[in-house]
């Protein structure tokens, strides 16, 4: 499995500067910058080298599931939000072998979040994750792997799911914005009548539910992708330029691959913008696609996910759409990190690879069943808690605190 690589200019700088002047620069700068003494917030990446030390060119994207006999990280007594879509045991999952793997890059080890120093390092921040149900699925692991060490309080409403681990000041959100932009229902039913929806997307507006509150928080995670499967239809600057699956006559369908690079786009310019006066710089992460594991037919008919182990590096091959929609949210980080670089820190959380290898760690049928709102018989695209997901976070802390 071929993936794309985002490699951006980091300046060495050498300069000679006396022994007294430069001592002098460290203590003013150690004054400045860490007034409240915030402890470091993770020890540094244990490499194999035999020394012990932080391994800073480890590349933690690349690497392979291995065995990991400990219990699980969070149960359903410990964490009080892991969602019925989620809580595979509790709906009657038969193995637990899924929660019993650990990632662990080529060439170094990858720390587990230490919940009880994140939040204590973290204190007076706040995150959001933006986008659809796997960006709520990934912001429930975050506040159960934190759960750990401070039970939080929770406040919902449409929009926004939020929790505040009130003794650390730290807030967790999340936002729901599948398409990032603007996005009205032109019609339930869709062009077909098969209850797809038609979708009106205006992809040079920022979906406002989320946009207008980004600059209350200091971490941004976008991440975003199967709902532009769905027909819809494209405007920009109020002009119809075209739309997917629309089967509207004289209407360009220019897939979904104008829309999700538009989208971007648009969302990773509003999530960099500049805050209130005062605040701290903030970071925006992308989040890259996790590919669904359907096998044995589709989304729609019989496809399942039955299997029971992770598979080895290499061993799963995304479809052609799910590669363009990868290449294309990666190259939408590098011009965002080009172009909004120098106002917001941005980081790229390339998490494909680790999870097209977990075909054995989606819910299937053993997750709260609500053909209401989420008609499919089995679930091969969201995420079991504890779980795969767990990892994305690991991932994340890490990228934050290095």
């Amino acid at each position: 499995m071929k993936f794309h690589e985002i490699k951006l200019p980091y300046p060495i700088i050498h300069c000679a500067i006396p022994a007294a002047l430069l001592a002098t620069c460290l203590l003013i700068l150690a004054v400045v910058i860490l007034p409240d003494h915030r402890e470091p917030l993770l020890p540094p990446m244990a490499t194999d080298d035999g020394h012990g030390g932080g391994n800073q060119s480890c590349n933690i994207f690349k690497g392979e599931w291995v065995p990991d006999p400990g219990t699980p990280r969070y149960t359903t007594e410990t964490c009080p939000v892991i969602h019925g879509h989620y809580d595979c045991a509790r709906y009657g999952r038969p193995d637990l072998g899924f929660v019993r793997w650990r990632w662990r890059p080529a060439g170094c080890e990858l720390p587990r979040l230490d919940a009880a120093r994140f939040l204590r390092a973290a204190r007076g921040r706040s995150m959001a994750f933006v986008g659809d149900s796997l960006a709520r699925n990934q912001m429930h692991s975050l506040v159960c792997l934190l759960a750990r060490a401070e039970r939080p309080s929770p406040w919902t409403n449409a929009a926004r799911h939020a929790y505040r681990f009130g003794r650390h000041g730290f807030t967790v959100a999340s936002f729901w914005s599948p398409f990032l932009v603007r996005a009205v229902e032109a019609d339930p039913d869709g062009p077909t009548g098969s209850g797809a929806g038609l979708w009106r997307l205006h992809l040079d507006e920022p979906d406002a539910g989320w946009a207008a509150r980004a600059g209350e928080f200091d971490y941004v995670v976008v991440s975003a992708g199967s709902w532009f499967f769905r027909p819809s239809v494209f405007h920009e600057r109020g002009r119809l330029v075209g739309c997917n699956g629309c089967l509207a006559p004289n209407v360009a369908d220019l897939t979904l691959r104008y829309p999700l690079r538009k989208a971007f786009r648009t969302a990773l310019r509003a999530a960099a913008a500049a805050g209130a006066p005062g605040r701290r710089a903030r970071t925006v992460v992308v989040r890259t696609l996790s590919p669904s594991h359907y096998e044995n037919g589709a989304w729609n008919e019989d496809g399942d996910c039955a299997r029971t182990r992770p598979l080895a590096r290499g061993g799963w091959e995304m479809n052609a759409v799910e590669k363009e929609m990868y290449a294309i949210q990666a190259e939408e980080f590098a011009v965002a990190a080009g172009r909004e670089g120098k106002g917001a820190r941005m980081l790229l959380l390339d998490a494909t690879e680790a999870m097209a290898l977990r075909p054995d760690a989606h819910p299937s049928k053993y997750r709260l069943w609500q053909p209401d709102r989420f008609n499919v018989s089995h679930d091969c695209l969201h995420w079991c808690l504890p779980g795969a997901m767990d990892a994305c976070n690991d991932m994340l802390i890490h990228m934050l605190l290095h």
